[in-house]
């Protein structure tokens, strides 16, 4: 036997997270000084956090250290179980380190017990995505074998897209300059993000103006072939108008979807900001660019 995990940064909404019985690790940030962990929006201070940021504040992120991965997993392994954990991208945090530290450690301790995980190559909801489809075939009795060889397949399909409001929170992060995040608010300019195949985030396209936003979402929607049988899954972050105009749009374009439609966590908009939307379906095989 074994058990499924997953963290906070897939963003999958705590309700779905208790009906599957999943094991939740949850991620760190900080705001006005005081550290909080993610529990998936079950009492979560949405309004507040937005608030202060759109206020000037700035939270911050962190990676959970080797012992709190610990604390996670050794229950399990104590009970004679397995663990199966599927995580959002390696490429975006370097929590993965104290990840495998913890591994290591105990397997030393838990020589017979296995300790397996799947990196999404995604974040947010598109490795919420992900963990929903694991659990689904993990409640259905999957081995550990035919779950990994099934997430194999479902990762390279799980297309991720997001528009920021403002780019002063992927200057910040690192991911643009700050003469490009200056020009591209003056001129109203909204970079289009994608989540690459090996799980780094690239722009590839720029929008703008907001009427064009949906427009160019639905074009990749078409152009990526996806699959109207399963979720189509909308973020926003602390705009919904934006959300729900964009969800109408959805269903005037393509009639009537499996859509999830959620406000984005704290962990994730500290480093997009407020007024980010962002889109996750499953389509072709993605590929670079």
């Amino acid at each position: 036997m074994y058990q499924l995990f997953c963290d906070s940064n897939c963003e999958l909404w705590y309700t779905e997270a208790e009906k599957f019985g999943l094991h939740v690790i949850r991620m760190p940030y900080v705001l006005d000084g005081k550290e909080y962990y993610y529990d998936l929006g079950k009492e979560t201070d949405f309004a507040h956090f937005y608030q202060r940021m759109r206020e000037g504040a700035v939270p911050t992120t962190s990676a959970i250290n080797e012992q709190n991965y610990i604390d996670y997993f050794e229950p399990v392994l104590k009970e004679g179980q397995d663990i199966f954990y599927v995580t959002f991208s390696h490429k975006l945090s370097a929590t993965f380190e104290s990840m495998d530290k913890a591994i290591a450690a105990l397997k030393e301790k838990y020589p017979e017990r296995e300790i397996r995980t799947f990196d999404t190559r995604s974040i947010s909801l598109g490795a919420g995505f992900q963990v929903r489809m694991a659990a689904e075939k993990y409640a259905e009795g999957a081995s550990m074998d035919e779950l990994e060889e099934y997430l194999s397949e479902v990762c390279e399909h799980t297309h991720v897209y997001f528009i920021v409001d403002d780019l002063i929170y992927l200057k910040r992060g690192g991911r643009i300059s700050a003469v490009t995040a200056a020009f591209g608010k003056l001129l109203g300019i909204k970079p289009l993000i994608t989540v690459m195949p090996d799980g780094s985030l690239q722009s590839v396209g720029k929008i703008k103006g907001s009427k064009k936003v949906f427009t160019e979402f639905i074009r990749l929607m078409c152009e990526k072939e996806f699959d109207k049988e399963k979720r189509v899954e909308v973020l926003q972050a602390d705009c919904p108008e934006t959300g729900e105009a964009f969800v109408s749009a959805l269903r005037e374009t393509f009639g009537d979807l499996k859509i999830d439609y959620q406000i984005v966590g704290p962990v994730i908009a500290s480093h997009c900001g407020p007024g980010t939307l962002g889109l996750i379906f499953y389509g072709n095989k993605r590929r670079n660019g």
